[in-house]
């Protein structure tokens, strides 16, 4: 079991550093992948020393991972490629998040020699002071360098450039991997059709949402009636008893569906054009694959990008704790046995996240021991999935919520190299809870390049960068194990 785990941890850490850093460091990639794969090398070899039943010192756990990233940070840098400036069009990443997603995949209108004069007369010398303007096939990259505030360089040229070209283009600020910004103008073919009146209409849809909720509460529903304890076999006999699968189906939707409304309505209030949330109904599993938005115009800056993706989170968050503890309060107690584990929710080990072994001890008092697990409540079975939706949402990685965190707090380049250690540590973490490896798996399928906003380069106010910080460290004590120091110490 232990070599086929290692093996399967092996290739897929050679995969995450092949599709993440190969084109931008000089470095062999195997000697980045055993730099990574080390630690987990050491734990393999004390299991097949000392056998499963004697746990590693937490000093084999520690030490090989700050060592191994240190060095393996080291290493990435020791390779880095030059100044993207200084490379070929095709070999250049940013290019590849120049073009913003929004915006129509189709060639840019060519600009004539008289339309280049107006446009460098667009940048101002004590503002932008541009060198050079790139030509691509669906944008156009101007460079230069900044003379004043990002957030004043970027209104007062665009400004400028809506004054000469109109709605034409979408202007984008982006700071580039060699960490100067630079302006992309990007083909705007929506604008021809933004003054349709029915154009919100049709993207929200408010009759396929409706109808998506109503399916989704019925495939829940059959799930619940399973987490109740009911042979879903008898519905046919007694349809009523699908009312004994509402209490997780309510409780599931309703936290789904409040962090998708907390998106909605941040993006609404930034006038950001977006769907309505849409649930995903699936007869299996959880009953349902969760809900999600689509933002159809893009985000006006960092700021902007924070708001909307910290608070569906938040929302879905602050939902779930009221539901989480009432559904504890009303589970039952059972025995500590070797089934007992985090995902079997009629034996509970609540030891196996911080802030669940936290809220188990509140609503469950005395009852809960070390010698104890718990058999969920439906309604705390929901709960339970809304703290696992809130962390998954929450992991620093690409296009998940997270990952745009990172992305404003810090910048498109310093949020690569974040989502990389955060998929690095999820993988280690999923030798101690094996039941996060599927997700570190999926994680190797997102693309650490996020979307930039219009204006990808002016940063947050303080306030905004502590409540992100609370929001990694909600991530971390909701995915880490609870230390045995506070178990003793909570009693249990």
């Amino acid at each position: 079991m232990t070599f086929w785990f290692l093996l399967l941890l092996g290739l897929a850490t050679y995969l995450m550093v092949q599709r993440s850093v190969a084109n931008i460091t000089r470095t062999p990639i195997w000697l980045l992948w055993l730099v990574l794969m080390t630690p987990a090398l050491l734990l393999s070899g004390w299991t097949l020393a000392y056998g499963v039943k004697q746990p590693p010192p937490p000093s084999l756990i520690i030490w090989p991972a700050i060592i191994c990233l240190l060095l393996y940070w080291l290493l990435f840098q020791w390779g880095r490629q030059p100044p993207m400036d200084k490379q070929t069009p095709n070999q250049t990443p940013e290019s590849q998040s120049a073009i913003h997603p929004t915006a129509e995949q189709a060639p840019v209108r060519p600009i004539e020699p008289t339309e280049e004069t107006q446009l460098r007369n667009c940048f101002p010398w004590s503002i932008y002071y541009i060198q050079n303007i790139e030509y691509r096939p669906q944008a156009i990259i101007c460079r230069g360098q900044l003379r004043t505030t990002p957030i004043q360089a970027y209104q007062q040229i665009r400004a400028n450039i809506e004054s000469q070209f109109g709605d034409r283009f979408l202007i984008i600020f982006q700071e580039g991997f060699n960490g100067k910004p630079f302006f992309v103008l990007v083909p705007n073919a929506q604008a021809a059709r933004s003054g349709n009146v029915n154009q919100q209409e049709k993207l929200t849809r408010p009759g396929l949402a409706l109808l998506l909720v109503l399916a989704t509460m019925l495939t829940t529903s059959l799930v619940g009636v399973k987490i109740a304890g009911i042979d879903p076999r008898t519905l046919a006999s007694n349809p009523m008893i699908l009312l004994q699968g509402l209490p997780y189906a309510l409780g599931l939707m309703t936290i789904l569906g409040i962090h998708e409304l907390g998106h909605y309505l941040t993006a609404r209030f930034y006038k950001i054009r977006s769907t309505l949330p849409y649930f995903i109904p699936m007869p299996f599993f959880l009953g349902t694959f969760g809900a999600f938005i689509q933002m159809r115009s893009p985000i006006p800056n960092r700021k902007a990008l924070f708001d909307v993706s910290i608070a569906g989170p938040i929302a879905g968050f602050i939902a779930t704790l009221p539901l989480i503890i009432w559904g504890l309060a009303h589970s039952t107690i059972v025995p500590l046995s070797d089934r007992t584990g985090l995902l079997n929710p009629d034996a509970l080990n609540p030891k196996y996240s911080i802030l669940l072994a936290i809220l188990s001890k509140i609503a469950l008092g005395s009852e809960l021991t070390a010698k104890t697990a718990i058999d969920l409540h439906p309604v705390a079975v929901a709960g339970f999935l809304g703290l696992i939706v809130t962390a998954l949402n929450l992991m620093p990685v690409g296009q998940l919520d997270g990952g745009h965190i990172v992305h404003a707090m810090f910048g498109q380049r310093t949020a690569m190299l974040i989502g990389q250690i955060a998929r690095l540590l999820l993988l280690m973490l999923s030798l101690v809870q094996p039941e996060f490896f599927v997700w570190a798996i999926i994680l190797l399928f997102i693309p650490l390049i996020d979307e930039p906003a219009l204006n990808d380069v002016t940063e947050l106010d303080n306030k905004r960068d502590i409540l992100g910080l609370l929001a990694m460290v909600l991530l971390v004590i909701i995915i880490l194990p609870m230390p045995q120091a506070i178990a003793n110490l909570l009693q249990i």
